[in-house]
């Protein structure tokens, strides 16, 4: 059974607090997402684990952009696609002791023990993505490894929160301080709902400087700025030098 949580309520731009999660007992494991791309809410570390039983935690979005505890989890995984290389591969990591308790009626493509005793081969590898993630990770040591690119991360999304902190409001991100994404940085432009026209000129001239992909998931609406690692500190600029350059312009 799976542990069960509080059900936040709309607008997403927090964590509840613990004492507020529906805690079950009979759980076997207790399942979060390190990084919600959507809303733009991060968790700065991993939830206590609740009756010891292991996390399940899904780093796809924040995957090598910061140092990782594995302390208390079960099962790590991560797509490669935002940090580690192209769409198509998936990096697993599970605790020994838990290998072999599936299901009988799992698939054995989709079984660890199968995926352990193959040496990971139990099927085709997608070669061409196990290639590219190879030579990010090369990349990766090269820029001095994890450390050096957290504090990569970690200045641009601070770039970037400050002009919207520091904008008495023109630019609004309603995120919860204590959770908000080091790699996706929602906002609205001119006040807490946005508005539409200035968004779209936001965007128009966003796009005349060469940044594309800004505008919000369709669901929410808005401006999000994705700053995974591949993003440079002098790219960042440029996205908070626009940010200044269009509240002058609409202010004056």
């Amino acid at each position: 059974m799976i542990f069960s949580v509080f059900t936040p309520k709309k607008p997403f731009i927090t964590v509840p607090d613990a004492s507020e999660w529906n805690h079950d007992e009979t759980a076997a494991y207790l399942y979060y997402c390190a990084n919600e791309t959507v809303h733009g809410i991060e968790f700065p570390s991993a939830p206590e684990s609740p009756h010891g039983v292991p996390l399940v935690a899904d780093i796809s979005s924040n995957f090598m952009s910061r140092e990782f505890d594995f302390k208390n989890h079960g099962v790590v995984f991560g797509g490669t696609q935002k940090n580690l290389g192209a769409a198509g591969l998936t990096v697993v990591f599970v605790r020994r002791d838990l290998i072999g308790h599936e299901q009988p009626i799992t698939p054995a493509v989709f079984s660890y023990k199968e995926m352990v005793a193959n040496n990971s081969l139990y099927n085709t590898p997608p070669c061409g993505g196990i290639y590219i993630t190879n030579l990010v990770l090369k990349w990766i040591k090269a820029k001095g490894g994890v450390p050096a690119i957290a504090a990569s991360n970690k200045a641009k999304s601070d770039l970037i929160y400050n002009m919207i902190n520091n904008s008495n409001g023109f630019y609004h991100c309603a995120v919860d301080p204590k959770y908000q994404s080091r790699m996706n940085i929602p906002f609205r432009v001119g006040g807490p709902t946005g508005d539409d026209n200035l968004e779209a000129e936001f965007l128009k001239g966003a796009a005349e400087r060469n940044m594309i992909s800004l505008k919000g998931h369709r669901s929410v609406g808005g401006i999000r700025a994705s700053l995974y690692n591949a993003i440079s500190l002098e790219e960042t600029q440029i996205l908070a030098d626009w940010m200044q350059e269009f509240q002058k312009l609409k202010q004056n």
